[in-house]
């Protein structure tokens, strides 16, 4: 198999390879989203009010379930259930958030990042709104919601309990009524201190308190003043009603997540856990679990050993939940016991989830974030693009400087491969004499070859590495512009006031110039001016090379950066400012390689032969 024919595998692999990748990064999530969105939909129109009273069905469990009875917690070694009454069914009951929160009994808390109120009843963290980030970039636009009580269309809450026994009587659990003792409001370095005492004489004493930014820390302090021993086990819950509309896109985790000990990392997607009711962990010493959206997340960080489960739900009213059960504890008559739990409720910072992860030594948290498969690339590459930033105070600036740092240490390789293309084109005339007198002897041609790339020391696929080194390099800097939460609403300049977002303006309005918005059905012809930046990038750069023989080949180059142009269009706009301002470095790069191996830039000929044959005119040879 000659260069040439290899050259055109490579070029037809590479882009099949895109375009796979853009049906499962764009196209599918798209058809997909729109699917559940409908059936979302009809779940809303079909679903009844809920029963007076509901007995949620479990896959069975050793010792953890969803079956408890109430008011209080199961006596019989469950995690609790849900009371029917708190979930209201979206579209035919669902109460307001701010009546929810209006009705109840609260104690309010807020730092500098979050603000909101706990539930008095069974102390729910069920009201937390992120004072850092809004719905859209205008900064008058409402403030992020995470959490809402179980009440409203999307509940979603954090709660903390105990299993008990016949010995221990009821215990902490959905339906307790705690009072509040001594201060009212919650804030860093004012704890709020709740009490509750059962029939039997055993008080419960809770103390939450808030850190700086989005960690909440629990410890309850049993009293056993009933007279015997009793024994009950900790739980914590993050529950979710409804399923959430996620983007469903290959490179990003959207659903129930954790860290177990040995076992590592443990992605659930909400489908997965609706197929199989309940994912279920053996015990473990240390780890954490949650659910996690793209931006935000939630997260339970026991303090002891914990049996972790995820669970699916769907009787009255779907929900999905991530629980843990506790190790059994025993408090002697007339004797304490303190638990301790933390949970964790915000933004995916990468900064403040690598801190917590060191200052409270939590496993691996920093896995909250979807760096992915290639995190050893991934990661570093951000916190170097992060770092610019620092520095220059603006993420479109940061991934321009990134491109120019990578560009600087993948040089030795660019600089061998385009080396190694100047050789090839500087033989270009011995090669099609060897062809020529060859003929259709495809052996003695392909041997000739081979001996004039040993003679002339050249490696026919060299020149393909500078492209294949992109790949990884994209995929990765894909990953953190669409995954982490620093590109949200990052600003470049102009038009473009989010990265993380498409290019606004389109080419079927003159880019804003005409006064309406490109029609919803001719979206796919909507490409902005940095996707056709990106597009003449690519072309110009192709056209450094003499036009290939081969007309195979010749029509791949040429559609590619069409293709690319098109598909571009509607990735994050930081990707698309990346892609251009890399392909703009590699021209010059190989311009400048190209002249110090005296070979002739294409550039300009090409181009020329391009207007000659659209004048008719037959291009010289």
């Amino acid at each position: 198999m000659d260069s040439q024919n290899k050259n055109t595998i490579l070029a037809i692999a590479l882009s099949v390879l895109v375009l796979i990748a853009w049906q499962f990064l764009y196209v599918s999530p798209k058809l997909d989203a729109e699917r559940k969105a409908a059936e979302l939909e009809a779940q809303r129109q079909q679903v009844e009010q809920s029963q007076a009273s509901q007995k949620d069905e479990t896959a069975g469990s050793e010792n953890i379930s969803d079956a408890g009875d109430l008011p209080n917690a199961g006596t019989s070694g469950d995690i609790p259930a849900v009371n029917p009454a708190d979930g209201a069914v979206p579209g035919v009951s669902a109460t307001t958030r701010q009546a929810a929160i209006a009705n109840s009994a609260r104690i309010a808390f807020e730092n500098d990042h979050i603000i909101g109120s706990i539930n008095l009843k069974a102390g729910r963290i069920d009201d937390l709104r992120l004072k850092d980030y809004h719905l859209t970039i205008d900064k008058t636009s409402p403030l992020v919601t995470l959490l809402s009580p179980s009440q409203t269309s999307e509940g979603y809450f954090a709660e903390f309990g105990f299993v008990g026994s016949a010995e221990s009587g009821d215990v902490p659990g959905p339906e307790t009524e705690w009072q509040v003792s001594g201060n009212d409001k919650l804030s860093p370095g004012n704890p709020v201190v709740l009490e509750w005492r059962n029939a039997k004489n055993v008080t419960f004493r809770r103390t939450i308190s808030l850190d700086d930014i989005f960690l909440f820390t629990i410890e309850d302090t049993i009293e056993n003043n009933s007279g015997n021993a009793i024994s009950l086990s900790p739980y914590a819950r993050v529950t979710r009603f409804g399923t959430p509309q996620t983007a469903n896109i290959f490179v990003l985790h959207e659903g129930l997540i954790g860290v177990f000990g040995e076992d590592g990392l443990q992605e659930v997607d909400y489908s997965d856990v609706k197929d199989d009711k309940q994912v279920l962990s053996e015990t473990h010493e240390r780890g954490w679990l949650g659910i996690t959206d793209k931006y935000w997340a939630t997260a339970l960080i026991p303090d002891g050993s914990f049996k972790p489960r995820f669970a699916y739900f769907d009787s009255g009213r779907e929900r999905y939940q991530a629980d843990y059960l506790g190790e059994t504890l025993t408090v002697n008559a007339g004797g304490t016991q303190q638990v301790g739990h933390r949970f964790f409720g915000g933004a995916k910072k990468t900064e403040v989830v690598d801190a917590y992860q060191e200052s409270e030594n939590i496993e691996s948290f920093d896995l909250m974030i979807d760096w992915g498969w290639f995190y050893f690339i991934t990661k570093p590459l951000f916190k170097l693009m992060n770092w610019l930033y620092h520095q220059v105070g603006n993420f479109g600036v940061a991934i321009l400087l990134t491109t120019v740092v990578i560009k600087a240490v993948l040089f030795p390789l660019a600089n061998m491969s385009y080396a190694s293309m100047a050789k090839m084109k500087k033989v270009q005339p011995e090669m099609e004499k060897i062809k020529a007198k060859a003929g259709d002897d495809r052996l003695k041609m392909q041997q000739e070859m081979m001996a004039l790339y040993k003679r002339e020391k050249i490696n026919p696929a060299a020149g393909c590495w500078p492209m294949l080194i992109q790949i990884p390099v994209f995929f990765a800097l894909y990953k953190v512009i669409y995954v982490t939460i620093e590109m949200r609403h990052a600003p470049f300049f102009g038009w473009i006031q989010d990265l993380s977002a498409p290019d606004p303006t389109s080419i079927l309005n003159l880019f804003g110039l005409l006064p309406f918005e490109s029609p919803a059905i001719l979206a796919i012809l909507a490409i902005g001016i940095w996707p056709l930046i990106m597009g003449i990038t690519m072309f110009l750069q192709m056209q450094m090379n003499p036009a290939p023989p081969d007309p195979t080949q010749a029509m791949i180059f040429k559609w590619m950066p069409i293709v690319f142009t098109f598909m571009l269009a509607t990735f994050p706009a930081g990707l698309v400012i990346y892609w251009a301002w890399n392909n703009t470095l590699s021209i010059a790069q190989q311009g400048v390689i190209m002249r110090k191996h005296g070979v002739k830039i294409e550039l300009w000929d090409n181009l020329k032969s391009m207007f000659n044959r659209q004048k008719g005119d037959t291009p010289s040879k």
